[in-house]
């Protein structure tokens, strides 16, 4: 069992860290620079015009190799090319080298030429809007935010389900010059393939079966602000390209209008996808990616900075207006939240954190004991000497109750909230919830 004081102090890193990084020089076929010095900001190797380093070969694809300098060394990383990276005769996906190294794409070689480590400082600032964490991800991540918020640049903002990319894009808004300005949010995601065009840049009245009323673009509702297309990897490919257009020129034109408006926006987009792979499988156009990639965050998941859990759960609860209840956190309940590798990332956390406080109004708080019923299955639901459908009766059991409680803490208590969150009529949110006994089965709303 470990202190609860070394749990609860967050391992905050030294003041430095230090990277190994290197220099790329074209030794066979043209490049359009005679080297590429690679530092801790990831840079990208391709025919594309916008690489970082373009290779004039035909047998490389557009966006190619990432190169980044760590503190293991130098990682290579496979963008999904066609033809692949080889070292020597090895095919790589992702490697970090350290030594003089010769890399082969297509017919190019390129030298690798290691440097001597850097030491960089490290960003001493905690947080950025309502985020907060001092690993060293993600205080450099926040330092990022921090140069890009005042600028008009476009920032795609990357990261698994559950962390809190659109956290950052509000942030990133109300860091700007817009701030004061309409925050318009668009799922991409949710936007039906053949309606995609309208969805993203409104329609007139009449202009296609179904179009009764005429609809107004985002962009036309975000000018002056920011328009945030979540979840942009979902895109049709057909309306990339119209996309891409209204983002170069700052000008839309709405299906069944012949006329274009100006808008003036800043687009920020964010995906769980890794969109450079999908440009070179052909879903994803190269050309919009480097428009929407003028500044890229990569947010790490929650297991890659596991010391940030003890901040991250007093936010939590004090944005749930209980900030004394980390005071009733046991110890053991924060060491097994630093064992879990949170596949929900920090909105697994949150879950986790509402369906405890629900559940416990005073005494000892064991966060714990809510983590991933679903994870959790193969542990807590024996099977030996059970049906499917009696375990599966249980698991699910499980699940619905841990589900619309943490709901009904999140929403307190409006029914309403919970069924438009659910995607659920409030007749079939209150069934639930007596059934499993919150509240009653009551609530407003």
């Amino acid at each position: 069992m470990i202190n609860r004081r070394v749990v609860e102090s967050t391992i905050v890193a030294k003041g430095k860290f230090e990277v190994r990084g290197g220099v790329l020089t074209v030794i066979k076929g043209q490049g359009s620079r005679p080297e590429l010095e690679i530092g801790a900001e990831p840079l990208v190797v391709g025919r594309n015009e916008a690489c970082d380093l373009q290779v004039d070969d035909k047998k490389v694809s557009a966006v190619h190799l990432e190169v980044l300098a760590t503190e293991r060394g130098v990682r290579l990383r496979d963008l999904g090319s066609r033809n692949g990276i080889f070292i020597g005769d090895t095919r790589v996906g992702e490697v970090y080298v350290l030594k003089p190294t010769t890399i082969t794409l297509g017919d190019t070689q390129i030298s690798f030429t290691p440097t001597k480590p850097e030491e960089l400082n490290l960003p001493e600032v905690a947080e950025f809007g309502p985020m907060v964490g001092s690993s060293p991800k993600m205080r450099g991540v926040f330092e990022r935010l921090r140069k890009a918020g005042p600028t008009d640049l476009t920032v795609l903002i990357l990261g698994e389900t559950g962390c809190g990319k659109e956290l950052v894009a509000q942030a990133i808004h109300e860091t700007s010059a817009r701030a004061n300005k309409p925050f318009v949010v668009v799922d991409c995601g949710a936007i039906p393939p053949s309606l995609a065009e309208s969805a993203l840049f409104g329609h007139e009245r009449g202009s296609f079966t179904g179009a009764v009323d005429k609809r107004i673009s985002p962009f036309v509702e975000a000018d002056g602000g920011t328009i945030f297309l979540d979840e942009l990897g979902e895109l049709p490919v057909d309306v990339q390209p119209k996309l891409l257009r209204a983002l170069a020129e700052q000008r839309i034109k709405p299906v069944g209008s012949n006329t274009y408006r100006p808008v003036n926006v800043r687009v920020l987009a964010a995906t769980r996808r890794d969109l450079v792979r999908e440009v070179n499988a052909g879903t994803f156009r190269s050309d919009l990616y480097f428009r929407v990639a003028q500044i890229r965050v990569e947010l790490p998941p929650l297991r890659e900075r596991l010391e940030d859990i003890p901040a991250l759960a007093r936010k939590i609860m004090l944005d749930f207006d209980d900030a004394s209840a980390y005071d009733r956190v046991t110890s053991e309940s924060l060491e097994r939240l630093m064992r879990h590798d949170w596949p929900g990332n920090v909105r697994e956390l949150r879950n986790v954190i509402a369906v405890a406080m629900a559940f416990t109004k005073d005494g000892p708080l064991d966060l714990a004991a809510h983590i991933a019923p679903m994870v959790q299955a193969a542990e807590t639901t024996p099977t030996r000497g059970r049906t499917f459908q009696d375990a599966k009766r249980d698991i699910l059991a499980r699940f619905e109750r841990e589900y619309f409680t943490a709901l009904y803490a999140e929403c307190s208590g409006n029914v309403s909230e919970i069924g438009r969150r659910a995607a659920m009529e409030r007749a079939h949110v209150r069934g639930y919830l007596r059934r499993h006994g919150i509240a009653d089965g009551k609530g407003s709303g």
